[in-house]
């Protein structure tokens, strides 16, 4: 799972958005550090990227790579730190970026912030290498005594907050080892390759660092544990805080856990550091000693700045991994013996939280940041643990939540001992269906969620509806209570953001199991009903509902358009952010919107298409050119719904710019871009479509020499692996009749397949690290869509086997999210479509997968809405929202429509050709 959601949780209670959109309009200059307020000096321009405000002096031309300085500070020092720093840049015309409020800064140190970058206050960029050790040298004198984080991705200058690391200072891209777009350094041969910005100091192979680092150097490599009676045996977990480690007592042999805590970083939501609430963690264990429901204290002690609790090591797992390895409905059928039995599982294991709970409320201590991943099992002497004190308090101070896992979130306004029994409440139906975090948007879901509890196991609702009453608790209050309390601005409570705390679990025979919610289907059932709790808006499950339901969920997405910014039209998925064009893009931004409208019959949101016309006119330096994630995917939607010219504008700027050294995938690659491109070349002018056509040939070549002869991807499936270039290849065999495309598609689609394995029910399913995915991007069903794709040109029994085997991995009654790529939408696009679904299957797959996405159905606007990746927020876009949710149902109720070049193809116009092209192909490549 991914931290970063937890930021992008800050600004809005609904959807996913910047941090630093979270201040009022105009009020965002006015929370900045004062040196850094108002208007550039003269002769420097100012200019403000993501999080990040840039002061560069006018006509200086810097190298585009080279060592460059991170000053880091803390909350405290802040501001007189960049004062100093911001005047010396000032005044010796060194360019320097930071990062401009405190609310910023906070966010990136916090507990769950990126491990890489968190620390970096402001960044000092040398004229020269010869200019850097004057440079360092001279920061490291004005900051001397001053404190900040140690940052984790550089070396540390002495023992204040200069850092500094070898890496890019010019914004130029390579693809990294997992396919997609990284920052690049070019090594001595002129070749683009990553720059590693990990949470650790490395330095390119042909780098020498100066001679006047090797201080700095030998006193970093002198720090660990020395003459103390420990020994660490691997990490177990990280955090921005610091790590736990499972450790010995060398002087006992015992086995100890170690945790870390690091100054100034790991902040909470009251600003305490890592180390303070370490100390709240040690200060409740002593006064817990004696229970045998929480972990002993052995010692503490500080080395190298960094402090350590020595606590009891406890046998067992956690209850999170517990509960994956033996929930019965991740299996496609589980038995009614089964689900009883989980069902008495549950109820035994909830009582024994509940008790240990209730014992720690008695020694006058709240938890505050209970949920399954805190709570130790011993499945062979059935003891339960609670582990992670850290946010622990009095029980009589009834502070508020200053950390929390994203299904355990408790409203703002629960204090003390309430927000524990807010967490009790979410676990008892945790235990039984892991949708908890949709509470974090609407928490009339619970009333929902215990219903369908109540149907698949053998509990009464009655018995659920205590946890249901707390957890809506307020809520009903102040629905027939206009003066009851409200709660407190979203910013007054926790970020969700105990996300690292999910590991990524196998069990003893390292078998990939359930490792979060996200990664595989966890109801079995099929022709579910939908539920009718007062917060959902049931899709229907048969055509004659179809148009009332779409023009719902297209009443919600017009109803979030933001045609006044700039960064974004419509709320998405947080990569919308991370490039040039992420909030147009086809993925996540309004390219993928507009097409899921248009495919559907939906109304036109005109707004959405005049703000894409002009982002599209002068698209920023540095916009990514792929499908998914770029240009060429903008330019192909503008086509799709008719602004044709405008289209051909920005074809042509893509045609301009270089095409080696992309990825090969159908995201941002070769193959989308290919497909693309001949597809434009079809509807473009005379005078226009050859070099359309040329450039889909190249893009072609390049795709074949990528799949013959460079190292297989790393990743699998239809946006990343070598899926999607197949998919490029059987649209090119349609076009051109040459049998070697269909040739090179058949391997490519069984180098995927290679990477699958059989589930629990013999299913086929996508290994990714420990993790078994079934879902439309990276999964089976986005295989099995182009191995259909493949059939209607050539029989092949056994790609057709395969697909057959695949098919069932999209088949289990219920999937954590709803999503197109990585949810039960994308299921429902392919089961829609597949002719290798018999009807009566077809059927009950549609009801199915209709009826998952009612229970996740949200109200928004007077529409129909759904929580996009992670569940956190509602989303809007095409790969992770609403709008994917509206072309999956539209698949399925509605006319036939489907994602660009998976629809079924006419066959080859020259099906007797046996060569040509792909002879050319190999030999251009």
């Amino acid at each position: 799972m991914n931290p970063e959601y937890a930021a992008y949780c800050q600004a809005d209670r609904r959807f996913y958005d910047a941090p630093h959109r979270s201040l009022e309009e105009g009020a965002e200059e006015r929370s900045f550090f004062a040196p850094v307020r108002g208007a550039a000096p003269q002769g420097w321009t100012r200019s403000r990227r993501g999080d990040w405000l840039s002061f560069s002096p006018d006509g200086l031309r810097l190298p585009p790579q080279g060592w460059k300085l991170h000053i880091s500070a803390a909350a405290d020092n802040a501001e007189s730190v960049l004062e100093r720093v911001a005047a010396y840049c000032l005044a010796h015309r060194l360019p320097f970026k930071c990062v401009p409020s405190p609310g910023l800064l906070n966010l990136r140190n916090s507990k769950y912030a990126d491990r890489a970058g968190s620390g970096k206050f402001i960044t000092v960029y040398p004229h020269s290498e010869d200019a850097f050790p004057e440079v360092c040298s001279a920061l490291m004198e004005l900051l001397e005594g001053e404190h900040g984080p140690y940052i984790l991705s550089d070396l540390r200058c002495g023992n204040g907050p200069v850092h500094t690391r070898y890496g890019a200072f010019a914004a130029r891209f390579c693809t990294g080892p997992d396919g997609r777009p990284v920052p690049a350094v070019a090594d001595p041969r002129g070749r683009l390759v990553p720059d590693d910005r990990g949470p650790a100091f490395r330095t390119p192979a042909w780098v020498t660092p100066p001679d006047f680092l090797r201080p700095h150097l030998d006193a970093r490599a002198a720090v660990g544990l020395g003459d103390l009676p420990y020994t660490v045996e691997k990490a177990l977990h990280f955090s921005n805080g610091g790590g736990v480690y499972l450790g010995r007592d060398s002087r006992t042999g015992e086995q100890i856990v170690l945790k870390e805590a690091r100054p100034y970083a790991g902040l909470a939501a009251d600003g305490a550091d890592a180390v303070a609430r370490l100390q709240r963690e040690r200060t409740a264990l002593e006064q817990l000693a004696g229970l045998d429901c929480v972990p002993a204290v052995h010692d503490a002690f500080e080395v190298g700045g960094h402090h350590f609790l020595v606590l009891q090591y406890l046998p067992g797992a956690t209850l999170n991994t517990v509960f994956a390895r033996r929930f019965p409905l991740a299996r496609r059928d589980p038995t009614p013996e089964l689900i009883a039995e989980h069902a008495a599982w549950a109820e035994e294991l909830y009582g024994k939280v509940e008790r240990a709970v209730e014992a720690v409320h008695g020694r006058g201590i709240v938890i505050s940041d209970l949920h399954m991943s805190n709570v130790m099992v011993d499945e062979e002497t059935s003891r339960i643990v609670l582990l992670d004190f850290e946010a622990a308090s009095p029980a009589a101070d009834r502070r508020r939540q200053i950390v929390a896992n994203p299904a355990f979130v408790a409203p703002p306004d629960r204090r003390g001992t309430d927000i524990d029994s807010y967490a009790l409440a979410c676990l008892r139906l945790a235990l039984y269906l892991p949708l908890t975090t949709l509470f974090g948007i609407d928490r009339t879901k619970a009333g929902g969620l215990a219903r369908e509890i109540a149907r698949v196991f053998p509990v009464g609702e009655e018995t659920l509806r205590p946890a249901v009453e707390e957890i809506r608790r307020g809520m009903d209050q102040r629905a027939t209570d206009p003066s009851a309390p409200t709660p407190s601005d979203p910013g007054d409570r926790p970020t969700p953001s105990d996300l690292g705390d999910r590991p990524v679990l196998s069990d003893p025979g390292g078998r990939p199991v359930l490792s979060d919610p996200a990664d595989r289907p966890v109801l079995s059932e099929l022709d579910r009903p939908a539920l009718s709790d007062s917060g959902d808006r049931p899709v229907p499950s048969d055509p004659g509902g179809w148009p009332a339901a779409r023009d719902s969920m297209a009443r919600a997405i017009a109803a979030s358009c933001t045609p006044d910014r700039d960064d974004r039209c419509f709320p998405g998925d947080i990569a919308q952010f991370a490039t040039a064009t992420g909030g147009q893009s086809f993925a996540y931004g309004a390219a993928g919107v507009l097409y899921a409208l248009h495919e559907t019959g939906a109304p036109r949101c005109e707004p959405a298409e005049a703000w894409l016309l002009r982002q599209a006119k002068d698209p920023a330096s540095g916009s990514p050119l792929g499908f998914y994630d770029g240009l060429t995917g903008i330019a192909w939607t503008l086509n799709r719904i008719g602004r044709t010219a405008e289209a051909a504008d920005l074809a042509r700027i893509v045609l301009e710019q270089p095409l080696e050294g992309l990825a090969p995938g159908l995201h941002s690659g070769y193959a989308g871009i290919g497909l693309a491109l001949d597809d434009l070349a079809r509807t473009a002018s005379a005078t226009e479509a050859p070099a359309l056509a040329a450039a889909a040939g190249r893009c072609t070549a390049l795709a074949v020499r990528a799949l013959v002869d460079g190292p297989p991807s790393p990743r699998t499936g239809l946006l990343h692996g070598a899926t999607g270039v197949a998919l490029l290849l059987v649209r090119r065999y349609g076009a051109t009749g040459d049998t070697g495309l269909l040739d090179l598609a058949a391997a490519a689609l069984r180098r995927d397949l290679d990477r699958c394995r059989a589930g629990d029910d013999g299913e086929l399913l996508v290994v990714e690290g420990k993790r078994l995915m079934p879902y439309l991007g990276a999964g089976s069903a986005g295989i099995a869509a182009v191995i259909d794709a493949y059939l209607a040109h050539r029989p092949d029994p056994e790609l057709e086997a395969a697909g057959r085997a695949l098919l069932p991995a999209a088949l289990s009654a219920f999937y954590i999210q709803p999503g197109l790529m990585r949810g039960s939408a994308g299921l429902l696009l392919h089961l829609a479509a597949t002719p290798l679904c018999d009807e009566e299957t077809r059927g009950r797959a549609i009801r199915l997968h209709t009826g998952l996405l009612s229970s996740h159905a949200l109200g928004y606007e007077g529409g129909t809405a759904f929580a996009g990746e992670q569940l956190m927020r509602l989303s809007m876009d095409l790969a992770t929202g609403t709008a994917g949710c509206l072309l999956a149902l539209g698949s399925a109720l509605g006319p036939p429509t489907t994602l660009p070049f998976l629809a079924a193809a006419p066959r080859a116009a020259h099906p007797g050709r046996a060569s040509g092209p792909t002879d050319r192909l190999l030999q251009e490549s």
